[in-house]
């Protein structure tokens, strides 16, 4: 097991792990409440460094990202475990682990010179950590964003956002995309569906994510009826997003289906996610998308100037079609788009 890195040692063999901001004090032999961090007699370890539990080469649409590179493939790598305990994960197997030995019978184990090395064989424009949440194997998320930065790939963050500043600083010069969850915009929605209390430190993470270290950044909120369907949260959310990151951030509202502890909740109402996106747009928004509803006009980018489609959508298959580097190539506008040269 490899040791982790920012971690305090305290009085009594005891552990401060600050790669999140749990910020974990551990007893001996305990676990975070990650559960894949163990404090070994003062030492803390981390159980699941190169562990994959899903490996997949993806759409980068798929993150979701529309601005970063439209187009391309992206190479995704999941692990085990998580430091939200949401009510409506999607990938609660992989997350939801009480037990090292829950790792061990499905683990592929992948080198950050092997994921660097699979992603240019696949033809892959970049690694994406994904699928759980990244900070649960920082150390090799960080080892591998530094060999990929080394060989021109681009890497991405998939997270919900709960990273230290100085976990945050230490990966950041070779981050490049900073894909966020916004889950809602009070503390009852954090408390009740992730257990989570002290939320807006990600708020403060996904700014500095932006402005020190230049990622790219796009904000995702999976709509759950009557948990963060409300106009308050939404406005608050847009508002928000316009005021700190800029009017040209996309911002996706996407469909919830029915996972884990919210089986008893029906999907999203598209009509839900066609008011978020009035929200946005009310809120000056110029990039607000509609997720998990393939066909959907709101899939596509559309020039907020020339209103010409740049960017056609079905599902994950993307078609760009007025793009030159960031700007509309119709019209010339910027459009905060992320793209090869």
């Amino acid at each position: 097991m490899s040791e982790a890195i920012l971690y305090d040692k305290l009085p009594g063999s005891r552990v401060r792990c600050n790669v999140c901001q749990w910020r974990c004090v551990i007893n001996p032999g305990k676990f975070g409440v990650c559960r894949v961090r163990r404090n070994n007699d003062g030492i803390l370890r981390i159980l699941n460094y190169a562990e994959a539990s899903s490996v997949a080469v993806d759409p980068i649409e798929k993150k979701p990202l529309f601005h970063f590179f439209p187009g391309s493939l992206v190479f995704s790598l999941g692990t085990w475990g998580c430091n939200f305990h949401c009510k409506h994960c999607q990938n609660w197997e992989i997350s939801c682990v009480e037990e090292p030995a829950e790792m061990v019978r499905g683990s592929r184990r992948i080198s950050p010179q092997e994921a660097v090395k699979l992603t240019k064989q696949h033809n892959c424009g970049g690694i994406a950590w994904t699928y759980n949440e990244p900070s649960i194997w920082f150390e090799y998320t960080l080892d591998s964003a530094k060999l990929a930065k080394k060989d021109g790939l681009y890497s991405v963050y998939v997270t919900n956002g709960y990273l230290t500043s100085e976990a945050l600083d230490t990966i950041g010069p070779y981050l490049d995309a900073w894909r966020v969850d916004i889950k809602g915009f009070s503390d009852a929605l954090y408390r009740d569906l992730a257990k989570i209390s002290r939320w807006r430190g990600i708020l403060e993470v996904a700014k500095r994510a932006q402005v020190k270290w230049g990622m790219h950044v796009e904000v995702v909120t999976n709509v759950i009826p009557t948990m963060n369907d409300d106009e308050e949260q939404l406005e608050g959310i847009a508002i928000w997003i316009r005021d700190e990151l800029g009017e040209l951030t996309p911002w996706h509202v996407t469909r919830f289906y029915p996972h884990h502890y919210l089986t008893h909740l029906p999907p999203t109402p598209i009509a839900s996610l066609e008011k978020a996106y009035d929200i946005g747009k009310r809120a000056g928004l110029r990039f607000v998308y509609l997720g998990n509803i393939p066909g959907h006009d709101g899939e596509n980018t559309v020039c907020y100037s020339c209103g010409k489609v740049v960017i056609r959508r079905f599902g994950y298959d993307a078609q760009v079609v007025g793009i030159g580097g960031s700007k509309c190539k119709f019209c010339g506008a910027e459009l905060n788009i992320k793209t090869v040269g």
